[in-house]
């Protein structure tokens, strides 16, 4: 893909859609060449949906529960994803397993972001995992989807540190203001043609190491 193309998106949801909002921002602010062509929600009642609709963004909602099987989901997904000739599936909140009818259809062209630093915590309630553990870092993820639950190649990352008095609902909020800035970095790369996935790693070109990486320790070392 050429680098001055803008890239178009279609984005699942299930729910609220901020890290939809983060993703209208990017492109608004002009940091992100993308068109969102399609939102797709499973849910009638998502307030993401709204949120589409206030920045005038076409939307679809597909009940899942009309479906037997998921792979018959995942098809009618596919069809209305190719009817708006989307090319990156955005999975933004989507609280569905997705297949290989619609993995085939987009072969590594599906991104999710999920609020944990993988591969620990996988599947729901990965905050919650992470306060109870005990852990001083935790984060959020953007990887490529596969069929294994939260095991595609890694994109991007984001730590951010636990607090002895932090609750899930407090860690989630610190976790989502960094999925809110890495979900649209990801995207940018893929619309840059700067990723290639070899094996389950991803190599990004021109990869940018910072001479002022910061080590973050939790709790903090006295210097």
């Amino acid at each position: 893909m050429a680098t001055n193309e803008r890239i178009r998106l279609g984005v699942l949801i299930s729910g609220a859609g901020t890290n939809l909002q983060a993703i209208i921002d990017a492109i608004e602010r002009g940091e992100l060449k993308a068109e969102i062509a399609i939102v797709i929600s499973n849910k009638a009642n998502a307030p993401g949906l709204e949120r589409a609709s206030r920045h005038g963004l076409p939307t679809a909602v597909i009940d899942h529960r009309r479906f037997a099987r998921r792979e018959d989901f995942d098809a009618e997904l596919v069809r209305v994803l190719k009817e708006h000739d989307v090319e990156l599936v955005v999975c933004a909140g989507f609280m569905r397993i997705l297949t290989h009818v619609l993995l085939s259809a987009f072969p590594n062209r599906v991104m999710n972001i999920h609020p944990s630093l993988l591969p620990a915590f996988t599947g729901i309630d990965a905050q919650r995992a992470a306060v109870e553990y005990g852990v001083r870092l935790a984060g959020c993820t953007v990887h490529f989807v596969t069929e294994k639950v939260d095991e595609g190649p890694i994109i991007i990352q984001a730590a951010v540190p636990v607090y002895p008095d932090d609750t899930e609902q407090t860690l989630r909020e610190r976790i989502l203001e960094q999925e809110h800035r890495i979900y649209p970095q990801a995207i940018a790369l893929f619309q840059q043609g700067r990723l290639e996935i070899v094996g389950r790693k991803v190599r990004i070109k021109d990869f940018p190491i910072s001479q002022k990486t910061v080590c973050l320790v939790n709790p903090p070392i006295d210097e």
